[in-house]
């Protein structure tokens, strides 16, 4: 890449973190307009809309997966990246070249009214879309950033859409009940749109399957319409809405991604009984054995064994907790913990510091981290060996000198300390 592209690409990127000082804003207006300065490039695409409070970008990317192995051109929007911000734009599972991503930001800021500045996702949700349409993809699968109802994301008027399941997370932006968490979930439900669900809280389908009735938009549940039982070889069958298999292997690790196939199984199942594919059984389980979601229970390094994991909430660290019970083989385990001060702290160490022998907390180099301080302070009650190590570099050399070849190392707390970790175990900031 030559150096002016980067000087230009850099420049690029420091512009859309200055929007961040704009914050978070709900609504769709400002995307709209972008978008229809653009030509409305989310009409021309055809999308899967991915929303819910953990899962949403496991389940999407097991879709882009699946579809993939189908021979379609599948585009996949995320959020948020881990270590580079072209993550967060991916086209048959490679991730967007910065010349790309370059010419589509500067396609996007050439339209932009400077008396109304969009939003740090604002701005990249409709770069992404303006990229997809760009490179023609059949399906674009894209996840919601936060809620639904007035995320960024919610211009699309999709084929399905799929909540994954509702918990608390961010409830200074949803509201401080499941009820107000889940009417701002449901808020991406379209007319007539089906919908697929693994919620399974009385109070949470209630309203989405209330907000389905209103829009006559068919649901279906898992648990109900659509069922997944593993096997005693670890593989797992799925009974759905109309097909059966009964032996699916998965390359993503833990209970938990086996209920978010299911969720895209159904959902493919949908497009299927619409007409818009026809599910092929080899290419599905390929799909499925080539499903690749970093920092979700990602092997690093082994012996010791050490495990990266973005659980950053109470749902999330439930998940890690049944995977390190039933998913690995250790002798000790031992916690390197960086958590955002915004979340549900106490039951995040609640559910992870009892099967530790040792808990390590550190300070991800992001505002809103924690003090290891305080994070040590709440640990007394579940684990007796706990240390502060404030630079998470050190706390993790800390745990690999703690730790015998038969142990465990967990890394765990937040997906933008995951991000830095992934770079301080070698990733590369830039992708040319």
């Amino acid at each position: 890449m030559e150096s002016s592209a980067q000087n230009r690409y850099k420049a690029s990127i420091d512009y859309l973190y200055g929007l961040q000082k704009y914050g978070i804003k709900f609504g769709l207006n400002s995307t709209e307009r972008i978008l229809e300065r653009l030509g409305n490039p989310e009409k021309q695409l055809r999308c899967i809309h991915v929303g819910g409070t953990n899962g949403k970008g496991s389940t999407a990317a097991t879709l882009s997966s699946i579809l993939r192995h189908h021979g379609f051109k599948v585009g996949l929007y995320t959020s948020p990246h881990l270590v580079r911000f072209t993550e967060r734009f991916r086209v048959d599972e490679r991730e967007a070249a910065v010349d790309r991503i370059l010419g589509v930001f500067e396609r996007v800021r050439s339209v932009l009214d400077d008396g109304e500045p969009p939003t740090f996702f604002e701005m990249v949700t409709a770069m992404g879309f303006q990229y997809f349409l760009e490179e023609q993809v059949d399906w674009a699968v894209i996840e919601v950033g936060m809620g639904g109802r007035l995320d960024a994301t919610n211009v699309i008027w999709p084929e399905v859409g799929i909540i994954t399941n509702v918990s608390y997370d961010h409830q200074e932006f949803l509201g401080s009940s499941l009820a107000s968490i889940a009417r701002e979930k449901a808020g991406i439900i379209k007319e007539g749109v089906p919908l697929i669900t693994g919620a399974r809280q009385p109070v949470v389908k209630g309203i989405l399957k209330a907000t389905c009735f209103s829009q006559q938009a068919p649901v279906y549940c898992l648990g109900s319409h659509f069922r997944v039982r593993r096997n005693p070889d670890g593989s797992f069958q799925y009974h759905g809405i109309k097909q059966k298999w009964r032996s699916l292997e998965l390359s993503l690790k833990g209970t938990h991604q086996v209920q978010n196939t299911a969720l895209a199984l159904a959902a493919l199942e949908v497009l299927e009984g619409s007409g818009r594919l026809t599910l092929d059984t080899a290419s599905l389980k390929e799909g499925l054995l080539q499903v690749h979601w970093p920092c979700r229970l990602e092997i690093l390094q082994r012996d010791p064994l050490v495990i990266l994991d973005g659980a950053h909430n109470p749902h999330g660290a439930d998940s890690l907790r049944d995977a390190l019970k039933s998913c690995f083989t250790y002798d000790k385990l031992h916690l390197v913990l960086g958590i955002m001060a915004d979340k549900d702290t106490r039951g995040i160490l609640r559910r992870l510091l009892p099967l530790a022998e040792t808990a390590i907390f550190t300070q991800p180099r992001y505002a809103r981290a924690e003090k290891p301080e305080t994070l040590k302070r709440l640990a007394r009650p579940y684990v007796q060996k706990h240390y502060v190590i404030q630079d998470p570099a050190a706390a993790i050399a800390e745990a690999r000198a703690l730790a015998s070849p038969r142990d465990a190392i967990c890394i765990a707390g937040s997906l933008y300390f995951a991000g830095e970790v992934k770079e301080l175990f070698g990733e590369q900031t830039l992708s040319l």
